[in-house]
């Protein structure tokens, strides 16, 4: 199948090498303590992403889910820590605001005027489905003023 905003196909994406079933021996944290740790990464303003790649590097925990039976974003869902914007919808925000400063600059930079617009439907899309599965509210638009305010 090919891709949306190009027209060329591709692979979606790598597979992991080896799939374990079962949390390893050697690691040094038990289920109880995986989420003690992540709320603790929480509160001191990390994202979840960012947390995983703590709790691989300094805490030798291969894979979370396999540790709790958790992802790490139903265990913050649970302990009501939730972000108000999921993290994959904040990044392309971010990104958007930047493309729109480098954009204010360069008035006749096309490309990335065509990469603000994709990105700016990424966003969209994206937000219809977060609206769908009530991770967002239904009266939630995006709009780059709002975004402005909210992300600098």
């Amino acid at each position: 199948m090919a891709r949306m905003h190009a027209r060329r196909k591709g692979k979606s994406g790598s597979t992991r090498m080896f799939t374990r079933t079962e949390h390893p021996v050697w690691s040094a944290l038990k289920p109880r303590e995986v989420e003690s740790r992540i709320l603790e990464l929480t509160k001191q303003g990390y994202s979840t992403s960012q947390i995983g790649m703590i709790l691989r590097d300094q805490y030798a925990v291969p894979n979370i889910k396999l540790a709790t039976g958790k992802k790490i974003s139903r265990i913050l869902r649970e302990n009501r820590m939730q972000p108000e914007v999921p993290e994959d919808m904040k990044n392309l925000i971010s990104t958007a605001l930047k493309l729109r400063t480098h954009i204010d600059s360069n008035h006749n930079d096309y490309a990335n005027k065509r990469n603000l617009q994709l990105t700016e439907s990424k966003i969209r899309r994206l937000a219809k489905y977060y609206k769908g599965t009530q991770r967002l509210p239904e009266t939630w638009k995006y709009s780059p003023k709002l975004a402005k305010l909210l992300f600098e």
